[in-house]
């Protein structure tokens, strides 16, 4: 990243009749970031994209490409390019001609194409494989051929819906390294809109957070997971505890919401009071749910509400796991690790 802006949105709204699909965005993506959208279905995630793309054109305020306005220009004229989650490949083309096709419209020569496809086919780890049909090929190595075919053309920013929501765990964990890698040894912007948190903590330099339309709040991944600026993301970014009102006060003094991750709280069979810096709530575990590399508790607290406690299992066995279901516990945890969220 050079300090250079990719992509700007300057007051970005798309309504659809009375739907505001997108309200008043205000967003600066960089050049050479790999800027994640994040956020649930409706949310204006991917609207954010198309209008970025040129598919669907703003109701009011600014899109800008590297300092040009491209408000209103139709997605030929601008310089990105889509992978979309169903790839779009041409089943009736090899492997090489679905890559080539974007050189082929602008009636490259075919030594030069032909060169090309090469190229973009060695770097998606595809070389040997032009003459194959889509139909041949796994759900991963046909994201590949999306790729390369959207990069063949060098687009100044290339955009990514859902591109790996169509792929098993397994394989989508995979991509995921595989996609980073791929842009940093590109050096494009990628912009990738995803529902899937693990995805945007996992690849990205930025996050944003959307909801109804609007951006919650932006920034790195470390930064979004642990200083939470509002509710809605605490609770969507990882899993989080929301507490307020009496059991809030009860615990901090306060009435104020915060929010305290499950990793953060340690469980503790004993009763004595906490040390300095430390807050503790106490109660009975109601549930227990042993995920092979960690545990879930679900904790009643004394006086009301539940806290979910996440342990993992460096020493801890499924049996002994289970055992404590039922059982009187104090859960405690440092104070520096409370964020105080708004609505």
């Amino acid at each position: 990243m050079n300090g250079t802006i990719a992509v700007e949105f300057e007051a970005v709204s798309r309504f659809f009749g009375d739907v505001r699909a997108v309200d008043e965005v205000n967003l600066e993506v960089q050049d050479g970031e790999f800027f994640s959208m994040l956020g649930p279905s409706g949310s204006g995630k991917t609207t954010c994209l198309r209008l970025i793309a040129g598919f669907e054109r703003p109701t009011s305020g600014k899109i800008q490409l590297y300092g040009e306005d491209v408000s209103h220009l139709p997605p030929y004229e601008r310089n990105v390019n889509t992978v979309f989650q169903d790839y779009a490949l041409f089943p009736h083309m090899t492997v090489g001609e679905n890559i080539g096709y974007g050189l082929m419209i602008k009636k490259a020569p075919p030594a030069q194409r032909k060169k090309r496809v090469e190229e973009m086919l060695e770097l998606v780890q595809l070389g040997g494989m032009a003459e194959r049909r889509p139909s041949q090929l796994s759900g991963g190595q046909r994201q590949r051929v999306a790729l390369a075919r959207a990069l063949i053309n060098h687009p100044k920013v290339l955009l990514l819906d859902e591109p790996l929501g169509a792929l098993d765990l397994k394989l989508r964990q995979q991509m995921q390294v595989e996609l980073k890698a791929l842009q940093q040894q590109v050096g494009i912007t990628f912009i990738f809109v995803t529902h899937d948190q693990e995805e945007a903590l996992t690849m990205s330099d930025r996050i944003a957070v959307f909801n109804h339309g609007k951006i919650e709040q932006i920034g790195a991944p470390a930064e979004i997971y642990e200083h939470p600026g509002t509710a809605f993301v605490a609770g969507f970014v990882g899993i989080s505890n929301l507490v307020e009102g009496e059991v809030a006060r009860r615990i901090t003094g306060s009435p104020e919401r915060f929010s305290i991750r499950p990793e953060k709280i340690h469980l503790s069979a004993g009763s004595s009071q906490p040390g300095e810096g430390l807050l503790s709530a106490e109660g009975k575990v109601r549930d227990v749910i042993y995920l092979g590399l960690y545990t879930r508790y679900l904790v009643e607290l004394d006086g009301g509400g539940d806290l979910v406690v996440v342990e993992q299992n460096l020493e801890t066995t499924s049996m002994s796991a289970l055992s404590i279901k039922g059982q009187k516990v104090r859960l405690v945890w440092d104070k520096s690790h409370v964020r105080y969220v708004g609505g």
